[in-house]
């Protein structure tokens, strides 16, 4: 759950809000609860949507449909108000997770639990066709998970069984891989409760097997397979779930039973109490803690606004004003070791600008440790786009470049960080390197609200900040995630992914691998076959073939590069020809050593760009002349953000400068003379905050609420003839 933002209203139709559950094109959806206790998942409508007549109306069939609906195991409306300003309709809350997040994150469900599954989601099913209505969207993701039961989950498409559909002629309604013959043909008209009944027997399939029983791929073709194709139960041993599938799968609907009927058709009932005995243990044991993290809320105030005032500025920017009159935040008086991490450059004469006017970009880099190419080639850039600015006349000041080492070890990351701070003429710094240093150094850098800009630190997410001055310009692990699926999945040959995560690989293979397996089935109709492995594992043949047997047509390792060498030639003794791809953490000499011959073909989805990219050439022939050699990974994306903040510098010095002009022509013989024009580093921060900088690797502008990079700008690259060679910018969704 997220918190809040500012311009979020305080309560809704009697609700107290409480954080966010999700938001998307049409709407926010809220958690809230009464002031009898009681929660709820409140859907309200953004007002862009609001004044559309024909939106208001498909939403107003909504909640009509769910209000109809009586079943403890669909979710039940408790309040809604479909002709206010803003639309809202709130169900009770079920703390749990969909059955495709636990499929996905743990593999096929028990035949017990499953069938469990299938009779009280025919039960729902039952109560839904009672009040004449057709769900149309029955699938992993509509189901949540609770010690109790399931929960069936959005009516957003759901109609009556007699009515007219407001969709287009040939509009295909629903999810591809779960939809009914009849809907997969394209013909709307003809959806009834036997569609539902053909889409649950999908759900089952996918929740015994995990994968969909027309495979994925190219929308065409598993609608094509959906219409013409017998369904891939291979694997369901258990025979009166196998029939129990193959009666709700027929093609013809006068074939399928009907949801009321399968009660009477399945042996297990309803689990005893609220009890999660019907779960595997590990599945008992998430929603536990789903439940845990999700109820742990605050209290109701005493006093609440009823409506929310005028919209306020984002968090970030407030926070920025707040210090912007203070400028940098002085530090305790914490120790500091005593060794000298400081590598000066004086670029382009200092203090040859007007007034002698030098300010300091600092780098914070791994140059000794186990990132020191990356960081060696983050400092090249910086110093090469410093190079850049005070190469230009007119500059009002001129920049210098400062460099510590960090050894990427955290401890001393912290120490690095404090001795930046401290340092009055440094006004911006590049890095950390390392993800783990980077997350050392934060609170150092926030409490001086010193602008930090990392290319190379990609979790997820990193310990709160109050001042927002950390910007991470480069995608994360997680989005990373999106151009690897679409290379991997995204092609004829592909219907199912085998992911391996090695906790070898730590935090980086965690977070890498397990984005992946989670956005595979949500970018696409393909399936996934993930297997985690403990760190230290050196024998992979039991878990290729574990892959293989699952019919796995492409593979992604995330992991280190010993791990990824012995994936390799496992894969190579098994002839495995198709698709393979690992984490960009794993390219280096060590991988292209140790896997030899298997190496080739093997893939990477890489943030970083290559000397070879035609928007580098520049660039590249500027870094050969300087340093004698191509430029490395990550030194254009060091040079980027190094000439985003020059920029930046620039505009807020030259409108210093412009209001102190003004004011001079006002001022009086005895008025203070301006300072030397040094814009704060808080208003750094927040030029850095709002911009957008077109640079050699990519656009950089940054989410107002994480200050993270928005987009998924990468690079593919392939082994061939034992080298890594640039292949080019890696595929993006189509919009």
């Amino acid at each position: 759950m997220d918190d809040l933002r500012p311009t979020d209203p305080a309560r809704i139709g009697g609700h107290r809000l409480l954080g966010r559950l999700g938001a998307g094109r049409m709407g926010v959806v809220y958690l809230g609860r009464t002031d009898a206790g009681a929660l709820a998942a409140i859907k309200v409508i953004l007002p862009e949507h609001a004044g559309d007549e024909e939106f208001r109306t498909r939403f107003r069939r909504e909640a009509e449909a769910a209000r109809r609906v009586d079943s403890p195991w669909a979710v039940s409306v408790t309040g809604a108000d479909t002709e206010s300003e803003r639309p809202w309709l709130a169900t009770e809350f079920v703390p749990g997770p969909t059955l495709s997040d636990i499929v996905a994150r743990r593999g096929p469900l028990p035949v017990r639990s499953v069938t469990v599954l299938a009779r009280l989601l025919a039960r729902a099913l039952a109560a839904v066709h009672a009040a004449g209505l057709v769900h149309r969207d029955v699938k992993p993701g509509n189901v949540l998970l609770a010690a109790g039961g399931p929960r069936l989950i959005d009516f957003g498409i759901a109609r009556a069984a007699d009515a007219t559909a407001l969709t287009a002629t040939g509009l295909v309604v629903g999810t591809p891989g779960f939809l009914p013959p009849e809907q997969a043909s394209g013909n709307t008209d003809t959806a009834g409760p036997a569609g539902d009944v053909f889409s649950l027997g999908c759900l089952l399939a996918y929740a015994v097997t995990g994968r969909a029983p027309f495979g994925g791929g190219a929308v065409d073709a598993v609608l094509y397979r959906t219409v013409h194709d017998a369904p891939d139960l291979d694997g369901i041993d258990d025979a009166h779930l196998r029939a129990l599938l193959d009666r709700c799968l027929a093609k013809d609907p006068g074939d399928r039973p009907a949801a009321a009927d399968l009660d009477t058709l399945i042996a297990e009932d309803v689990p005893a109490g609220a009890t999660a005995d019907w779960l595997p243990e590990d599945v008992a044991r998430i929603i536990a803690d789903r439940s845990a993290a999700l109820l742990a809320l605050p209290d109701i105030d005493a006093t609440v606004i009823e409506e929310p005032g005028p919209p306020e500025p984002a968090p970030g920017r407030r926070r920025f004003l707040l210090f912007a009159a203070g400028g940098a935040v002085a530090l305790g008086a914490s120790a500091f070791a005593a060794v000298r991490l400081t590598r000066d450059e004086h670029d382009g004469g200092g203090d040859g600008a007007p007034g002698g006017r030098r300010w300091i970009i600092g780098v914070h880099a791994d140059l000794t440790g186990p990132l020191s190419a990356a960081g060696r080639a983050q400092e090249r850039g910086a110093r090469l786009a410093v190079d850049r600015f005070n190469a230009l006349d007119d500059q009002p000041f001129r920049l210098a470049v400062k460099v510590l080492d960090d050894q990427g070890d955290p401890a001393r990351s912290a120490r690095v960080a404090e001795e930046f701070a401290r340092d009055p003429e440094v006004v911006a710094v590049i890095g950390p390197t390392g993800d783990e240093t980077a997350g050392a150094a934060l609170a150092a850098y926030d409490e001086a609200v010193l602008p930090v800009l990392t290319v190379s630190a990609l979790l997820m997410a990193f310990p709160a900040r109050a001042n927002g001055s950390f910007f991470q310009a480069a995608p994360s692990y997680a989005e990373l995630s999106f151009p690897i699926v679409h290379r991997l999945l995204l092609r004829p040959d592909v219907e199912r992914l085998g992911i391996v995560i090695d906790r070898s690989g730590g935090q980086t293979a965690y977070q890498g691998g397990y984005a992946t397996n989670l956005m595979a089935p949500q970018l696409t109709t393909g399936t996934t076959h993930p297997r985690v492995v403990p760190a230290g594992t050196t024998a992979f043949g039991p878990v290729v073939t574990d892959l293989l047997s699952h019919r796995s047509d492409a593979l992604f390792y995330a992991g280190d590069a010993a791990g990824a060498s012995r994936v390799a030639r496992t894969l190579a003794e098994r002839s495995f020809t198709g698709p393979r791809m690992a984490q960009h953490t794993v390219m280096g000499q060590e991988f292209l050593k140790q896997a030899g011959a298997a190496a080739e073909g093997w893939e990477f989805v890489a943030p970083f760009s290559d000397a070879s990219a035609p928007a580098a050439a520049t660039f590249a022939a500027a870094h050969r002349k300087r340093f004698g050699a191509a430029p490395a990974a990550w030194s254009a994306e060091a040079y980027d953000v190094t000439g985003l903040v020059a920029r930046e510098l620039a505009a807020l010095t030259d409108a210093a400068a412009t209001k102190a002009t003004a004011s001079a022509k006002n001022a009086t013989a005895s008025s203070t003379p301006p300072g030397d024009g040094r814009p704060t580093r808080s208003a750094l921060t927040a030029a850095i905050a709002g911009a957008r900088y077109e640079g050699i690797a990519r656009t950089y502008a940054f989410d107002e609420e994480r200050q993270q990079l928005v987009g998924q700008d990468a690079y593919l690259y392939r082994v061939e003839k034992g080298r890594y060679r640039y292949v080019g910018p890696a595929p993006k969704p189509k919009s």
